[in-house]
């Protein structure tokens, strides 16, 4: 392990400067006689992980003497745009190194877990085998060193994000991200955020661990990044092959990301960086990342200037515009009477997620380019965006609590994607 990228501190700013000096030991110590890599960064939607800016940096100082292709870890998201690259990479990363991961057909088998292994880890909740399938360019691409690069980060369906999640589920395959989405769901969301041994890592650990690990050269580069005001900053970075830099990891972002209120948040207002958040598959973390902090009885209000629709895949968009966000009964119910919705089953654990299951309400507020219509088909509020940035004007607010025109508390939160809310109860 290289020691000088076992850092971090709650406290502790890693500045681009001191990012770069870490790196350039990374590579001298670690990349000696690399002629083939791989880098698996997140892609746009996890802008603040600073995965971007490693990824850029590593491309300067080796594409020279090097093989480098880029492959982010998409999962079910959408591949970026050559716009949306160069705002992640920066200009100098060729658009024709970044490869696509297409989820549903660019995968090599390696396996399944049993479900016999599935009933034990939710319980009996969920009893199907999971097949177990990476994108096929990490076994056909020759490569001398895997580096997956991300961010430790609280989430709504492992507990703790990225580690083995970035190679099964960010590179994997459809029935992977299903049924392992799906095991979450059935688990119970609260259950799972913010904790380090879940049932679905569990699932990964063991998946990863049975057919990647000693096969494949995978090391893992982890950030964890903290808010300062408005802004983010990098607390922490880890490097290794193993499980230590993780647990490392997530010990810090259980310092930097968490914030446990006294009380429950009655009104709660989130923004959502038009940027990062275009469906709801993805803005749905304002609703995740807030439900243990909110008030039952109280209102979610997601500033969403940039929603343009659903799902980030047109399948998965089609289901939630049919079924909606109406609890878990429902979307259990709808799974026995809809095959398409049962072969889709991240779809319904999406569903499941996406609901309050009726504690509280949640007002979205978006653009012109999704319809008050829309919005309340599937179990939300409608207010236009306009409306609701002047009363709630994120360029002048700050992360916290404030007093809104007509006299009433609200909490603000100008990012979902870097923590987690729960009261103190």
């Amino acid at each position: 392990m290289t020691e000088d990228l076992h850092i971090g501190d709650e406290n502790l700013v890693i500045d681009q400067t001191t990012l770069e000096v870490h790196l350039d030991r990374l590579i001298k110590r670690e990349l000696n006689g690399v002629a083939r890599l791989l880098i698996i960064p997140p892609d746009i939607t996890r802008l603040n992980s600073r995965a971007g800016e490693i990824t850029a940096y590593l491309w300067k100082r080796l594409h020279t003497t090097i093989h480098i292709d880029i492959l982010p870890a998409l999962g079910t998201h959408v591949p970026m745009t050559e716009a949306q690259c160069v705002r992640l990479f920066g200009p100098d990363v060729p658009f024709t190194r970044i490869l696509p991961h297409r989820w549903r057909t660019d995968l090599k088998v390696l396996g399944e877990l049993s479900a016999d292994e599935m009933s034990e880890l939710s319980n009996g909740r969920f009893a199907q085998s999971m097949q177990v399938a990476v994108n096929r360019q990490l076994f056909d691409g020759n490569y001398d060193l895997i580096l997956s690069v991300g961010q430790v980060v609280p989430h709504e369906v492992i507990g703790m994000a990225n580690y083995t999640k970035n190679i099964m589920i960010g590179v994997g395959g459809k029935d992977t991200i299903d049924k392992s989405h799906f095991l979450g769901a059935v688990c119970g969301m609260e259950s799972i955020m913010g904790r380090l041994d879940t049932p679905v890592r569990r699932a990964l650990d063991t998946t990863f661990d049975r057919y990647l690990r000693g096969t494949l050269p995978i090391s893992f580069l982890l950030t964890v990044v903290g808010t300062q005001e408005n802004d983010t900053v990098l607390r922490g970075l880890y490097y290794g092959d193993d499980d230590e830099p993780f647990h490392a990891a997530a010990e810090l972002s259980k310092q930097v990301n968490f914030d446990v209120r006294d009380e429950p948040i009655k009104r709660c207002v989130v923004y959502l960086d038009p940027e990062e958040f275009h469906t709801t598959w993805l803005g749905n973390k304002a609703i995740y990342r807030t439900r243990m902090a909110m008030a039952d009885g109280g209102e979610l209000i997601v500033l969403a200037p940039g929603l343009s629709g659903f799902g980030e895949d047109p399948q998965i968009d089609k289901l939630i515009r049919q079924y909606g966000y109406h609890g878990t009964p429902k979307t259990l119910e709808a799974l026995k009477r809809d095959t398409q919705l049962a072969c889709n089953l991240s779809a319904a654990a999406h569903l499941i997620h996406g609901s309050t299951e009726g504690r509280f309400r949640v007002t979205y507020c978006p653009d012109d380019a999704v319809t008050q219509e829309e919005i309340e088909s599937v179990g939300y509020s409608h207010r236009p965006y306009t409306d609701a940035a002047t009363q709630y004007d994120p360029v002048q607010l700050t992360a916290g609590w404030h007093t809104d025109t007509d006299g009433e508390r609200f909490f603000y939160i100008p990012n979902p994607a870097v923590g987690l809310w729960a009261n103190q109860a």
